[in-house]
């Protein structure tokens, strides 16, 4: 039995990330059903957030009223911490410790590790990470000795010199998975090893499987949309209202826009993963501007907008495009309503690309047996 470390960005950050953790879940599930290999999740905090404090966010936001926002929400943002907390503890197998740069390398022989999968997420998103020596393979332990699995780019601008410190970071890998097409082309003409776009973890998965995870209990008795923001936009949030309202529906929130419970909205950022799952399942209509967001309003079959955010247009746009859904597209709330959804056509395309994407993922792990 093969033991694989998954260097990922999940449990750090200044905020928990429902995405994030069911990415990490999702690969940890598919690694674990191919024989041979027994995935381990590792408890790294990369050089970018080991300052960052979970239980104390509204130090490192950037304007007064997020900061007000956070701290208002503050019960609910620790509360929200705990419940991820346990999650990452009883849902995988995780190291027995804590790994920084300081002691990455002994992660090998602590945990007995085989290899290194790095994925998912945007772990190589140089404006957030910089070239972090975890996510892009190049500690000691890990040069030659790791794949990559789903790894996006974010949004770049790449100066010359970033395209020269990213070239040699490729070679740390033998075979490179990327979850957008945007740099495939780069990527491919500066590597030797197999090179394939594939889908995001989550998709791996149809929706019966999170059937596993999500709460049993419904949150929210009555009909609601689920409106689940990561970055304040007033014109989704008019939007979101809009729709509410025009069809009697609730409106359930997962947002740190505390005031927002004076409307009338159920505020449900304490939320663990678990509760988020039951969530998307169980609503009438997601409003979103989250790319897992969207991805799970997708696996559940549910009618949803997605709309735009920083750092998060390429992944978005890119996704939509492959499922055949560029319509359910937002920027400022006035487009057209879109039609309803074909999902029996979706899942198809889904299917497809989910057969191609496990294909690449086997033969990356196969590296490790030789």
């Amino acid at each position: 039995m093969k033991r694989i470390g998954i260097v990922s960005y999940n449990i750090y950050g200044n905020f928990t990330n429902y995405g994030s953790a069911l990415q990490s879940w999702a690969l940890h599930q598919a690694v674990k059903a191919i024989p041979g290999f027994s995935p381990v999740l590792v408890d790294y905090c990369p050089e970018a957030l080991k300052d960052m404090d979970p239980l104390q966010p509204m130090t490192k936001m950037w304007d007064a009223e997020s900061r007000r926002m956070c701290e208002l929400s503050l019960p609910d943002i620790r509360e929200n911490y705990r419940k991820f907390e346990c999650f990452y503890t009883e849902r995988f197998e995780r190291t027995k410790k804590k790994y920084i740069a300081a002691n990455f390398d002994s992660v090998v022989s602590d945990e007995r590790l085989d290899g290194f999968l790095c994925g998912s997420d945007t772990i190589f998103c140089m404006d957030e990470f910089g070239f972090d020596d975890g996510y892009y393979a190049n500690f000691p332990s890990m040069r030659g000795n790791a794949v990559a699995y789903a790894a996006s780019f974010g949004d770049p601008t790449l100066s010359e010199e970033a395209l020269g410190i990213l070239e040699k970071r490729l070679q740390n890998f033998r075979f490179l998975g990327l979850r957008e097409a945007h740099l495939l082309p780069y990527v491919r003409a500066h590597c030797t090893v197999p090179v394939q776009r594939v889908l995001d973890p989550t998709l791996l998965f149809s929706a019966e499987k999170y059937d596993e995870l999500a709460a049993s209990e419904r949150l929210e008795p009555e009909q609601y949309l689920l409106y689940y923001s990561r970055q304040h936009n007033p014109e989704m949030e008019r939007y979101a209202e809009t729709l509410a309202a025009k069809n009697g529906w609730k409106l359930a929130e997962i947002s740190l826009r505390y005031d927002n419970a004076g409307k009338g909205h159920r505020m449900l950022y304490r939320a663990g993963v678990e509760e988020f799952l039951s969530l998307v399942k169980n609503a009438e209509y997601v409003v979103t501007n989250s790319y897992h967001g969207m991805i799970f309003a997708v696996l559940y079959q549910k009618p949803f907008t997605v709309f735009h955010r920083e750092q998060c247009c390429n992944k978005i746009t890119e996704l939509l495009r492959l499922l055949g859904l560029s319509d359910r597209s937002c920027r400022t709330g006035s487009e057209k309503p879109a039609p309803q959804i074909d999902y029996e056509a979706v899942s198809q395309r889904i299917r497809t690309s989910r057969i191609l994407s496990l294909r690449f993922l086997r033969k990356e792990l196969e590296i490790f047996q030789r």
